[in-house]
């Protein structure tokens, strides 16, 4: 499937456009993520559910709720460049851009893309790893990076992590210098909820749940959130959410399907919310 750029020509103002970034060459340890786009939209549209959200709203009869497809980088194109590119396209067009990794090396070019629309904005973070590495195996881009880049960029004013639980002494080092608010699984509790002072941008790691929850990782990380815990963040989000990503679903480890179908609510619960709260 894809970019529809007849879509994206058209697309109103306040849409939210689901985007597919099949990229996975900064990925450690395993690949695969760059299978997960298809997935989610299977799993969306399989016919076991339907495109309401939690809160009553339909996805499926919202002409602002856009899938403009997946990108489909050429060998002449540097895919992270071609990212940023069609994002900024989205906003251009005033809409609001849901991206489906991918690893999460993609998120620093989306970011540099709202950037340029929105200055500093505030930035959530889900996740099992702070991915504030400097550098990892050699390589800047690498997918533990990417919080690491946004922050030296300054892409974000406020960046607060939620559900890690693999804090080593160098990425310690690495909040600290970049004042990170870090909420560690141990110190997590059921209902916490989150306030930020402007428009905000949510990037979703799906290794943040545990492995109970989204088995489909490629970095299995025990003692991790539940559905539900992240759900009700999200949903007592009380400021706009102008952009979002989901990251880090690797198919070849979803042998139930399960992680596609929590991918799949996801989606519909930040659509949802990204369009009820304009």
């Amino acid at each position: 499937m894809p970019i529809n750029q007849q879509l994206l020509n058209n697309m109103e103002e306040n849409a939210v456009a689901v985007i597919g970034a099949p990229y996975d060459e900064n990925s450690t340890y395993m690949r695969g993520s760059a299978g997960a786009p298809p997935k989610i939209r299977e799993a969306l549209h399989c016919g076991s559910a339907n495109l309401c959200g939690e809160d009553g709203f339909d996805l499926g009869k919202q002409v602002l709720f856009r899938d403009l497809g997946d990108l489909a980088f050429q060998p002449s194109q540097v895919p992270l460049e071609e990212i940023e590119r069609v994002v900024r396209q989205v906003l251009d067009k005033k809409g609001r851009v849901l991206l489906l990794g991918g690893d999460h090396a993609v998120t620093p070019a989306v970011l540099r893309a709202y950037h340029k629309q929105y200055g500093q904005i505030n930035l959530l973070q889900f996740d099992a790893h702070p991915d504030l590495y400097d550098s990892f195996e050699g390589n800047r881009n690498s997918h533990a990076c990417p919080f690491a880049r946004i922050m030296e960029e300054k892409l974000a004013k406020r960046l607060v992590q939620v559900g890690i639980r693999t804090m080593n002494p160098h990425q310690q080092d690495q909040a600290e210098r970049f004042k990170v608010e870090v909420i560690p699984m141990k110190a997590w509790q059921p209902g916490m909820v989150f306030h930020f002072d402007g428009p905000l941008y949510i990037s979703f790691d799906m290794d943040a749940l545990d492995p109970a929850f989204a088995p489909g990782v490629s970095h299995h990380e025990p003692g991790g959130l539940s559905t539900r815990d992240v759900l009700t963040v999200i949903q007592n989000i009380d400021v706009p959410i102008i952009g979002a990503d989901i990251v880090e679903f690797n198919p070849l480890r979803d042998a139930s399907g399960m992680t596609a179908m929590v991918a799949a609510k996801l989606l519909k619960e930040l659509a949802s919310k990204m369009l009820i709260y304009t």
